[in-house]
């Protein structure tokens, strides 16, 4: 919402622009600029969804005479009415009183539609709006002032000059004022003549009945139209407009008639013309104000702190609240004072006492209040896993990787290409865009479009982790899964003085991750995984107890182009459960051990295997040897070619040895290197390499 600062200055007295603007951030009224236009200082606030009344320029003015505590000016057009009533020009039938609440019509006659003047035509390019005409500037220029949308129809293209509200009916078509032809989903509220609609309710005017440079009879629309209604049939048409933005928020019914009046005026004041006498009003849908009551004792078990009785008084009265004192007697600053107070009709979002007291402490100031903890009510406990979390966090930032948060809506498309076989997706039943329509059946559907944010504004070397949820349907019942999910492409390593720069590589991957399972008991791996990973460099992982977690490898060249990823990237995704579970298992076998006091000893093995054979085979092969001085089991190094022979490769492998009672000897070293070498060479056909 642009506001206008000369615009708002005519209803209310304001401080400079600069201070204006921090001051109702303040408030709760956030203004993210402040730009210069041809009609003065523009401020562009951001209007949270609660608070329509914010849309015009006079609902600010409001806030600003709160703020200030000085005089609203009143809005009080004045017209010149003929003889002749505006009931005996038109009709109204209201025949759809659930979409409809209020409708009034007012009838102008012999008005010259021409250009708008130059001071009309500054205000609106100054809040973006292109100028059409006097009579179609008007109603823009209104909207954009008391936050009413109204419409202007060329009386005499009506047939039989009448307005029926009511619902579309099935193969009902309209061409609207942006020269497209719609057919309207049925049971869409339409405003007609009698014989075919003429406007979309709340949305958008048709072009048969505009207002064009031959029109001279007006009928001015001023209506309310229900806000689900609205916004239901601008996401089926696809069409959104200033009008339907302030309907789908929810307009002020009582402001209908005096926007009316208020465009009257303007236009008879730019065009001329006749004003009939009166307005042809609906309303079936008038509701009385209700009564919403204040006491002091709530507001300082609330606050905290007490605020005088005319500060109260004085907020609720600027805001609209009418607040009359009922406690007796009438005693200052009394801790029994009780008000009661009148919902304005442009504030339906009070509803409560605590709505109340929200409205006087923003506006006598948060920072007026001295802090202090709420008491509490039940001692603070840690959520299950929450030291095993810990864990698992601190590992992965150690080994440099970024936690990121990512809002779990994602596009049905993208989502489907990381989906699991047989996984029902938990579709949005009124989704806010068409790329957050479904819930994330796995957590590298969010993590693809991080990385893809990322590599697009220039960061190339990327280390992400998220902890979220997978979403899915089982049986028709939702189903939530938390997965933690890793993201890796880039450098590896940076160039040096010492090395060269090396990218990031599946080994790289499987190494964090292996860092990962340490805490877990290790994890096992088995070539394969999903689809959305390469085939060959891909594995799936599980725990030494066989239980499930996921998958890692390199993103597959499909995937990565259908997302417009240019790098090559790794991912992995874990299924948290498990994993945390493994984490607090293995934690609690663990026991204190004292440090040995005798040296370790490392001994290395160039082995020649077979094709086929992995690290893993290898590792499990020497620790079914149950040796007590075995420390660790690292691999050093791989080669091929050379003087290997063809189906076979060289990995040296390296033992790291100790002894909690005695130093090694070589005669205990040379042992147990010759029970290793004969275990490998039986079950693995292993050979060691020559020099």
């Amino acid at each position: 919402m642009k506001v206008v600062y000369q615009w708002l200055r005519e209803f209310v007295d304001a401080p400079p622009a600069a201070e204006l603007r921090a001051r109702l951030a303040l408030a709760g009224l956030a203004v993210d600029s402040i730009e210069e236009s041809v009609a003065g200082p523009v401020l562009d606030a951001e209007i949270t969804a609660n608070r329509p009344d914010w849309l015009g320029h006079y609902g600010v003015a409001r806030e600003v005479s709160a703020i200030y505590r000085t005089p609203l000016k009143p809005l009080a057009p004045t017209l010149r009415e003929s003889v002749e009533p505006a009931s005996g020009a038109t009709r109204v039938d209201i025949e759809a009183p659930d979409l409809c609440g209020r409708y009034t019509a007012r009838i102008l006659r012999g008005v010259k539609v021409q250009s708008s003047p130059g001071w009309l035509r500054q205000r609106l390019e100054a809040i973006g709006q292109n100028s059409i005409n006097n009579v179609v500037d008007v109603t823009n220029y209104v909207m954009f002032e008391q936050g009413q949308p109204l419409h202007a129809f060329d009386l005499d293209r009506l047939a039989g000059r009448r307005i029926v509200v009511r619902r579309a009916g099935a193969g009902e078509k309209i061409v609207t004022l942006d020269g497209i032809e719609r057919s309207l989903p049925k049971d869409t509220c339409v405003i007609a003549d009698a014989a075919r609609p003429v406007a979309i309710a709340g949305v958008m005017g048709g072009a048969e009945s505009e207002i064009g440079f031959a029109s001279r009879h007006i009928l001015l629309e001023s209506a309310w139209f229900d806000p689900v209604a609205v916004r239901r049939a601008s996401k089926a048409l696809g069409l959104r407009t200033e009008a339907s933005y302030r309907f789908e928020r929810g307009a002020d019914p009582e402001m209908a008639e005096l926007a009316s009046r208020r465009a009257a005026e303007l236009i008879a004041e730019l065009g001329g013309g006749e004003i009939l006498a009166g307005v042809v009003d609906a309303y079936p849908g008038r509701v009385e104000p209700a009564e919403i009551r204040l006491a002091r004792q709530e507001l300082l078990r609330v606050m905290g702190a007490d605020i005088p009785d005319g500060d109260i008084e004085a907020i609720l009265a600027a805001l609209g609240f009418a607040p009359e004192r009922v406690d007796v007697p009438h005693l200052p600053g009394s801790r029994t004072a009780r008000w009661k107070c009148r919902q304005p009709s442009w504030r339906r979002d009070v509803t409560r006492e605590i709505d109340l007291i929200e409205e006087i402490a923003r506006h006598h100031g948060y920072d007026k209040f001295p802090p202090r903890l709420p008491p509490a009510r039940q001692p603070a406990h840690r959520l299950p896993h929450a030291a095993a979390l810990d864990r698992l966090r601190e590992r992965l930032i150690a080994l440099g990787y970024h936690e990121i948060v990512e809002i779990p809506l994602v596009d049905a498309r993208r989502d489907s290409l990381f989906r699991p076989a047989g996984v029902e997706s938990a579709v949005i039943a009124n989704p806010l865009a068409e790329d957050a329509s479904i819930l994330r059946s796995n957590g590298m559907v969010s993590m693809a479009g991080a990385l893809g944010w990322n590599l697009n504004r220039g960061q190339r070397n990327l280390r992400l982790f998220e902890i979220g949820k997978a979403y899915e349907l089982r049986g028709g019942e939702p189903a939530e899964t938390p997965v933690l999910t890793l993201g890796a492409t880039g450098l590896a390593r940076e160039k040096t003085v010492h090395e060269e720069a090396r990218e990031f590589a599946f080994a790289d991957l499987k190494g964090d991750l292996d860092s990962l399972g340490e805490l877990a008991g290790g994890f096992a791996w088995q070539s394969g995984g999903p689809d959305w990973l390469a085939a060959g460099r891909a594995a799936r992982i599980s725990l030494p107890d066989g239980a499930n977690l996921g998958a890692a490898g390199e993103l597959a060249r499909s995937v990565a182009e259908s997302l417009k990823l240019r790098q090559r990237i790794f991912a992995a995704e874990l299924h948290l459960g498990p994993l945390l579970a493994g984490i607090e298992a293995a934690q609690a076998l663990l026991k204190f051990v004292p440090i040995p006091k005798f040296p370790a000893v490392e001994r290395d093995f160039s082995l020649v295997l077979p094709d086929g054979i992995e690290f893993a085979q290898v590792a499990a092969a020497i620790r079914g040897l149950e040796i007590r001085e075995l420390r660790s089991i690292a691999a050093a190094d791989l080669f091929r070619g050379g003087q290997i022979p063809a189906g076979k490769y060289s990995l040296m492998i390296r033992l790291t040895l100790q002894s909690a009672e005695a130093t090694l000897t070589e005669a205990q070293l040379a042992e147990v290197s010759s029970r290793i070498v004969a275990a490998l060479e039986k079950q693995l056909g292993a050979t060691l390499r020559a020099v």
